[in-house]
């Protein structure tokens, strides 16, 4: 009812007759013709007896009322079906996005990234970039560089203990949108590129995604230990945030400080082969 008060008319594309009405926005019933449902059925709907419900006449009904995809998932478990899967709203992805970049550029000098449901990398910070060697020239897709990117291979000392777990975790993302082509693109150019990619998803190992210890090697600051957290972000289901957060070895902490001050940029500008 209160998602139906904040439609005029008007708004629906209705004539409102020229008559003011008792209570504000849609009455039931043209809710009903505007959804293409009875509209005895729809005041059950609106009562919550216990009826049947499609997700394509709920997915109507949140049409005509113009509810956001929360307010969507929540009309599903009201009417006691399975949410469908979280999406983006168009007009936060540009906020969201500068309040990303926010989010890394502050996490300095620790490496973050920001990457897509396809593990492509939308933002990293300069961390990222000076340790885990994100750069132009490279794919810029998370998994597929992990497999093939020689300054990556050459400074990662836990590659071959964190391979099963990348490409269980990027197999447990493909599952949730199985049709979706462009994980297919993705595994298909990894298959053709890495034998050790292809001989792992064939595993068919599946993870959540979650933390990893990672130990780089630096060419410039030697032994870097990292604890990668992924982070899923519900206004923006599409995107998650990758933290590297230094553990208490090797006196990681200390290092990137350096790295990321005036002398350590200088320092990083030669560093040695590799």
């Amino acid at each position: 009812m209160s998602r139906r008060a904040r439609i005029s008319p008007a708004e629906a594309g209705l004539p409102d007759g020229g008559a003011r009405r008792r209570t504000p926005g849609l009455r039931r019933e043209e809710v009903a013709v505007l959804a293409g449902v009875g509209a005895s059925w729809y005041q059950w709907l609106e009562q919550g007896r216990d009826i049947s419900v499609s997700p394509q006449v709920l997915d109507s009904v949140a049409r005509v009322l113009r509810l956001n995809n929360a307010e969507r998932r929540h009309l599903y478990a009201l009417a006691g079906m399975n949410p469908p899967v979280p999406e983006a709203e168009p007009d936060k992805q540009r906020d969201m996005c500068e309040g990303l970049r926010r989010l890394i550029d502050a996490w300095m000098p620790y490496p973050a990234h920001i990457m897509d449901s396809y593990y492509n990398c939308v933002l990293y910070n300069d961390a990222a970039a000076s340790v885990l060697g994100m750069r132009p020239g490279i794919t810029q897709n998370c998994i597929i560089d992990f497999f093939t990117d020689p300054m990556y291979r050459s400074r990662a000392l836990s590659w071959e203990r964190n391979a099963r777990t990348v490409v269980a975790q990027f197999r447990a993302a493909c599952l949730a949108s199985p049709d979706d082509e462009g994980f297919q693109e993705v595994v298909a150019e990894l298959k053709a590129a890495s034998a050790e990619f292809a001989e792992l998803w064939e595993r068919r190992d599946i993870e959540e995604a979650g933390q990893i210890r990672k130990e780089m090697d630096h060419p410039v600051v030697g032994l870097l230990c990292f604890e990668s957290s992924v982070m899923k972000l519900p206004a923006r289901p599409d995107l998650a945030v990758v933290l590297h957060t230094p553990l208490n070895e090797a006196d990681t902490a200390a290092k990137l400080e350096w790295l990321a001050s005036p002398e350590g940029r200088r320092g990083a500008m030669y560093p040695v082969a590799g």
